[in-house]
């Protein structure tokens, strides 16, 4: 989802086995698909790129063009934004017990009295978290990484 972080790996190769086994995703949505940018310790900033050449005869054929880059100050806003959501994210983890799949079951206990009310926080699927709304029982749900309770390498 457009999600900017830096990783390392050992070589091209331990990226690309990684990637394979999904190890590797982002820390902001827990996403999977991730793509790797061009990293170099040094850029040629200085090149300038082929001018293309249309023949006056013939139109030049229009390609896709890509997306424009994010201005600076767009890009450095969004580094914030999702610093934000990392630091806010494990703080709700740190703060919460994860009771994973159980997670309707235990709000649903907690609601009616059965068990001490705690933070908690798990999965539940959509016709489960209906269910808990029809019932009167508040619940929110958040994106939450999966690793966001540990520390990113």
């Amino acid at each position: 989802m457009g999600h900017v972080f830096e990783g390392w790996f050992a070589s091209e190769d331990d990226f690309q086995s990684q990637l394979q086994r999904k190890l590797v995703q982002c820390p902001v949505c827990g996403a999977h698909d991730v793509a790797k940018r061009l990293s170099a310790p040094r850029l040629n900033l200085g090149a300038q790129p082929p001018r293309p050449t249309a023949s006056p005869a013939a139109p030049a054929a229009s390609a896709p063009q890509p997306a424009p880059e994010p201005s600076p100050q767009a890009g450095e806003q969004l580094q914030a934004m999702q610093a934000a959501w990392m630091q806010w994210s494990r703080k709700v983890a740190a703060s919460t017990e994860n009771v994973g799949d159980r997670f309707a079951d235990e709000v649903r206990r907690m609601h009616y009295g059965e068990i001490d009310e705690r933070a908690i926080r798990g999965q539940a699927s959509p016709k489960q978290a209906r269910e808990l709304v029809e019932e009167g029982i508040g619940v929110i749900p958040l994106a939450l990484p999966e690793g966001g309770s540990g520390t990113l390498q």
